[in-house]
């Protein structure tokens, strides 16, 4: 979670069968308002239908795509595998996202108002003296919020379907559907599934890091880092503490490059971590984070294992013609953080309200260049972001001694306040020009002090 708002890295941004129908309805929720466009388009309208759109994945980022679309006019499909489905995920969401995608509270399992960073020599820096009474991070779990996201989709006209995307057959001209080969679950166990087809105008991947949509138009790959959690229950007074903490730990036993975290949940504690290079040892970072809390997670059960594939940095292409990719699928997840729900669900909805633009709330045909404009939206807004936290991985987490450093620096109260005002409202927050100078110049004294440990311990070894 930890990021810094730095405003001089603005520069770093890169300039079949009949388908089916599905009649949606509008229901309009608080806080959001519906999109009415009159621009001028050069597409063909559309006669006796509205545009169809597929969205792939039933996440954060799916499940905000398909409510944007429905309620604003587009005939929705969503198709999701596993309805239950929980990822090993931190979980924690800014405050902003609660008001943003007007969230309930009772979807929220902790409101954490205090974090503890705690270095390799288990230093540990208190977290959160700047947060204001009503400020918190919100700890969520992923099939709850999954959930309610689809749930509302479907609410406002969404046709959710529990089916396993399988292959899409692409267009050769403008005028011409997207095929999607699926095969849909009829919720009996055991079951294995029909094999269907749909046909659609256009589609949102948001599947994830193994997105087979990303596959279906030569998206490229990337990096990614692998993500090992274990859902523990521990005793209730132990549970005390956790109450509305959180911690993080960073050293070479817990990740080369990344960190361990422990997070509470509603009735039990995620301890997890994650790595790049070097997934094999993920199971020894995993026993080693658990090495690091043991005391205060004395007496726990586990209760779920999980893991999954994280990306490291946006695909090569994120669009092709009609198609688009949101969320994990695109690669939007923070270096140093690893924070991908709020993004996820952002890009989600910003690709369904440029399809919405576009179409003139479902009347037109689209074409890639509305589309685009999602990309050009996103890159603009949120490019500076992952830029900064990838020097500050490449930075501090390159060694122990760096990662001592990035502790200290933690301790900082202007550092706090300018991270927890960047990572809330997901705004660059405005420094002060002494405080910034301080801090570059505190920042540097630490990465010195780190460089002297280095050396020292490299003379001890020799």
């Amino acid at each position: 979670m930890v990021s810094i708002a730095l405003r001089s890295f603005t520069g770093l941004r890169h300039s079949t069968p009949e388908p089916p129908h599905f009649i949606t309805q509008t229901l309009p929720l608080p806080r959001q308002q519906r999109f009415y466009v009159s621009a001028s388009k050069t597409s063909p309208k559309l006669t006796n239908r509205n545009l169809r759109v597929a969205v792939i994945g039933g996440g954060p980022a799916g499940g905000a795509a398909a409510e944007t679309l429905a309620r604003n006019g587009i005939e929705t499909f969503l198709i999701e595998r596993k309805l239950d489905n929980c990822k090993p995920c931190g979980g924690a969401i800014p405050l902003c996202m609660v008001g943003e995608f007007d969230l309930p509270l009772d979807i929220i399992d902790r409101k954490v108002t205090k974090m503890k960073m705690i270095s390799p020599s288990n230093v540990a820096v208190d977290i959160g003296k700047t947060l204001k009474p009503h400020e918190y991070i919100g700890m969520v779990r992923r099939e709850v919020l999954d959930a309610y996201l689809r749930e509302r989709a479907e609410k406002n006209g969404a046709r959710v379907i529990n089916g396993l995307f399988l292959k899409m057959d692409l267009p050769q001209n403008q005028q011409q559907p997207y095929v999607l080969h699926f095969t849909e679950y009829d919720g009996k166990k055991g079951g294995v599934g029909e094999k269907k087809t749909m046909e659609v105008d256009a589609v949102i991947g948001a599947d994830g890091a193994n997105s087979k949509v990303a596959k279906s138009i030569n998206a490229g790959d990337y990096d990614y880092a692998i993500a090992f959690q274990e859902r523990v229950r521990i005793p209730d007074d132990k549970m005390v503490y956790y109450e509305n903490l959180a911690e993080m730990y960073v050293g070479n036993d817990v990740s080369p490059d990344f960190y361990g975290w422990v997070f509470p949940k509603c009735d039990h504690v995620a301890v997890g971590t994650g790595t790049v290079t070097h997934k094999g040892d993920i199971k020894k970072f995993q026993l080693a984070t658990r090495n690091r809390a043991k005391d205060k997670i004395l007496g726990g059960k586990i209760i779920r294992v999980e893991a999954h594939p994280i990306p490291e940095h946006p695909r090569p292409r994120r669009l092709s013609g009609r198609v688009a990719l949101v969320g994990d699928a695109a690669g939007y997840v923070t270096k140093c953080s690893g924070e991908g729900i709020y993004f996820a669900a952002k890009s989600g909805r910003m690709c369904a309200e440029a399809i919405v633009e576009g179409s003139e709330n479902g009347k037109r045909m689209i074409d890639e260049g509305d589309l685009r404009s999602y990309l050009q939206k996103w890159d603009k807004t949120y490019w500076p972001t992952y830029k900064v936290l990838d020097v500050l991985q490449k930075v501090f987490y390159r060694s122990n001694p760096a990662r001592e450093a990035f502790v200290e620096m933690c301790a900082d109260e202007y550092v706090q306040k300018m991270t927890f005002d960047s990572y809330l409202y997901k705004k660059v927050a405005p420094g002060n020009p002494l405080e910034d100078l301080k801090l570059a110049v505190n920042t540097i004294g630490s990465l010195v002090r780190a460089n002297a440990l280095r050396n020292e311990m490299e003379k001890l070894r020799v």
